[in-house]
């Protein structure tokens, strides 16, 4: 009977707004990424598109850069956001999020042999790359950054890769699938590793990774949400977690 109803919601939604606009940064793979051909492609894109076909909607893919993705939301550019972004509390300020999708790990990057490890003590006086406006940058800052570590924010993640190659930072702080799925598993990443331990913060990774909508878009949010959850039960969203990270990262 749930599913039943929350399937008719859906269809509700159908009629109300045929096409949703989605916002996203394609620059993160696995997660959201280019094609040769300009396809977008990635796990976030193929969510997205199951997400869409399940509400019976049309959706568009709105690029924007990460750090531009809230303010391009709440300026009504696009309807949601689809982008790999966590859910945390200083976001939830000023957006509101759908359940958690799925969750993923973040981890330190550094060159092998290094003996480097994700501590202050570690990394006093070195140079550490994040994306710009992600958790990972909010957690370097909110742990490292006001103890020596120096922090070095850019505008695309394969900017951080080029320069941790280059010499110019000496280890980048990222979700674990990107840094495999862009760097290590190619010639260039060859030298380096992820180190262990897994970072924490409750407050900034939050709960996991989820769709970004304005405050007060109560209907859309249960539309998104009920779509979500049929497509966590039946299997689709495992899949997928399976098919891009070969692992099972859905969010309970």
């Amino acid at each position: 009977m749930a599913g039943m109803l929350a399937l008719a919601s859906l269809t509700g939604v159908a009629q109300a707004n045929e096409t949703l606009e989605i916002g996203v940064e394609a620059l993160y793979p696995p997660f959201e990424s280019k094609a040769p051909d300009g396809t977008l492609v990635g796990f976030d894109i193929e969510l997205g598109e199951a997400v869409c076909a399940k509400m019976n909607v049309k959706c568009e893919w709105v690029e924007t850069s990460f750090d531009g993705l809230i303010p391009a939301l709440n300026a009504r550019k696009f309807d949601f956001i689809n982008s790999a972004m966590d859910i945390t509390a200083a976001r939830q300020k000023v957006i509101d999020f759908t359940q958690p999708v799925y969750i993923v790990p973040s981890q330190l990057l550094v060159k092998k042999g290094s003996g480097l490890q994700p501590t202050v003590e570690s990394l006093q006086g070195l140079s550490i790359g994040v994306l710009q406006g992600s958790s990972q940058e909010a957690f370097v800052r909110k742990h490292w950054g006001k103890q020596g570590v120096k922090i070095v924010s850019y505008a695309s993640q394969d900017q951080i890769y080029q320069d941790l190659a280059n010499g110019r930072i000496q280890g980048a702080v990222q979700n674990s699938p990107s840094a495999l799925d862009s760097f290590l598993n190619r010639p260039e990443g060859e030298g380096y590793e992820l180190v262990e331990p897994i970072l924490h913060d409750a407050e900034i990774f939050g709960e996991g990774i989820a769709f970004g909508l304005r405050k007060k878009d109560t209907e859309l949010r249960q539309h998104l949400d009920a779509a979500i959850q049929e497509l966590k039960n039946d299997g689709t969203i495992g899949k997928l977690s399976e098919k891009y990270f070969n692992a099972n990262w859905v969010a309970k």
